[in-house]
């Protein structure tokens, strides 16, 4: 097996080198083959079989429901009380071990407790840093921010200036909106259909699913929504290029007609690759064609990858495939290495703020720069981005493989590193020629095996009925083979008690 090479490993002004930034992006997590426990780690002969669980529950997970608000999410459907995590692995209280395709909803790009992030923070530590420092410059902050530009295409550097945010990507997404409507003077915003862009009010604003708008009033009233491609479950019921062109060919129709009802927008959001959403990569003529369509009319387009940013879908960045420049980036997760950081990345021609038009105590976190700026580097100099694409076309391949004997996978896609299995009910009765119904129930009996089987895996989609997988990028080729064993292997298990 080969290894990656490292040759950097601090994030501060000061360059330094340790015998982690030496070694290997596998060599780093290495274990003791012959130590290996029931974790799926490579053992002489093979894989070690899959654990499995059988019951879940404990006083901390009783002591968060007492206390903690009802807007909680993951523990109702990963009910674990997490201890420690190395690498792709992490351990529960009672000392159960998991595999980690969650991977804090792909914030962990280099998976927990990476050497030279660790490393790195450590040697911010040292030197008694300030933790926040608002938005006063740092040589911390002065690395992160030419390590970025340095990852992204040269465009960037010449034309383009970034605002630090508060620590979600949510709040870069409120940051962005709200830069559109001030340099263009305008008020609406076009969004699309599955989008998810955060659950702060303006975020929520533009993102497609219903059910968190219906208590709140107020939102969605300049958001127009359009169609966003989709080769399983086509908007216009054809699919493929045909169904593509057809969307293209509709947004420039809402946006020309004059009878439309949609008024010239201040923006254009929207995810390259649809993570939330149910793991919709958009096709990368359809991506041309809107970025020629905004341009042409003087639409800024806001990408936001905020999850796929920092090489998940194969490229560094996604935009990268369809080879188009947004008029605004919003990054987040991967980019803090693990630490909440957000930023905002546009074209100077629309820095038409006023000082103090965007804020927030915690957007100068002195920590997340040191990690920050590390991961990049590590990343680019490990090309994991070529990893992402490598291990991701392998697992795809292997759960397709597995689908095609499966009833209830109805299809598997994505980009890279983030791929989604949707699952569907094929004895349901359905419109003629559409794909089976989805079937949330069956998809969350699914999850609920793989926990059983030591792999942690989230659900997203229409009613929450696609397994998206989001390991690190430092996964490898063992820890690719236990993945789609366990996944399929709870999938079988899960279909038999139909």
């Amino acid at each position: 097996m080969s290894h990656d090479l490292s040759r950097d490993g601090a994030a501060g002004p000061q360059q330094t080198t340790s015998l982690v930034t030496q070694i290997g992006v596998e060599a780093a997590f290495a274990t003791d083959s012959s130590k290996a426990s029931v974790n799926g780690s490579l053992l002489d002969d093979g894989l070690v079989p899959a654990p499995f669980h059988q019951n879940f529950g404990n006083v901390f997970l009783d002591r968060q429901a007492a206390i903690e608000s009802n807007a909680r999410t993951y523990p109702r459907r990963i009910p674990l009380a997490i201890k420690s995590a190395r690498g792709m692995r992490v351990t529960d209280v009672e000392g159960r071990e998991y595999i980690d395709c969650l991977a804090g909803a792909g914030a962990l790009a280099l998976g927990h407790n990476h050497p030279v992030v660790v490393e790195a923070i450590r040697n911010a530590l040292s030197e008694e840093i300030p933790f926040q420092t608002l938005d006063l410059p740092t040589p911390f902050k002065d690395r992160f921010i030419r390590d970025l530009f340095d990852s992204l295409p040269d465009r960037f550097a010449k034309n383009y200036k970034i605002q630090f945010c508060g620590p979600s990507g949510a709040d870069a997404v409120e940051a962005a909106l709200k830069l559109v409507k001030t340099a263009s003077g305008r008020r609406g915003i076009v969004a699309f259909h599955g989008a998810y862009h955060g659950m702060t009010h303006g975020a929520l604003s533009v993102s497609g699913e219903s059910v968190p708008k219906l208590a709140l009033a107020g939102l969605s009233a300049e958001v127009q929504f359009l169609p966003y491609p989709s080769a399983y479950r086509c908007p216009f019921g054809v699919g493929g290029v045909e169904g593509a062109d057809l969307g293209a060919r509709y947004i420039e129709t809402v946006l020309d007609d004059p009878n439309s009802g949609v008024l010239l927008p201040a923006g254009m959001i929207l995810e390259v690759v649809q993570g939330e959403g149910g793991v919709n990569p958009a096709p990368d003529d359809w991506l041309r064609k809107v970025r020629s369509i905004t341009k042409r009319r003087g639409i800024p387009l806001i990408v936001d990858e905020v999850q796929t940013g920092l090489g998940r879908t194969g490229r560094l960045y996604a935009f990268e495939h369809a080879a188009i420049t947004p008029d605004v980036l919003v990054l987040s997760k991967a980019i803090g290495g693990g630490l909440p950081l957000s930023v905002v990345i546009y074209h100077q021609d629309l820095d038409e703020w006023k000082p103090g038009a965007h804020a927030g105590t915690f957007r100068g976190n002195q920590l997340a720069f040191a990690a920050g700026a590390v991961t990049i580097r590590h990343v680019r100099e490990c090309r994991l981005e070529r990893r992402a694409f490598e291990r991701g076309r392998l697992l795809q391949s292997m759960l397709e493989g597995g689908a095609a004997e499966l009833r209830s996978i109805g299809d598997v896609r994505g980009r890279g590193l983030l791929i989604g299995a949707e699952i569907v009910d094929k004895d349901a009765v359905g419109t003629a020629g559409e794909p089976p119904p989805p079937s949330p129930k069956l998809a969350r009996d699914i999850q609920r095996e793989c926990l059983r089987r030591g792999l942690i895996v989230e659900l997203g989609g229409r009613s929450g009925s696609v397994v998206r997988f989001l390991p690190p990028l430092i996964v490898d080729e063992a820890d690719i083979d236990a993945i789609a064993d366990r996944f399929l292997d709870a999938a079988r298990s899960a279909e038999a008690v139909l």
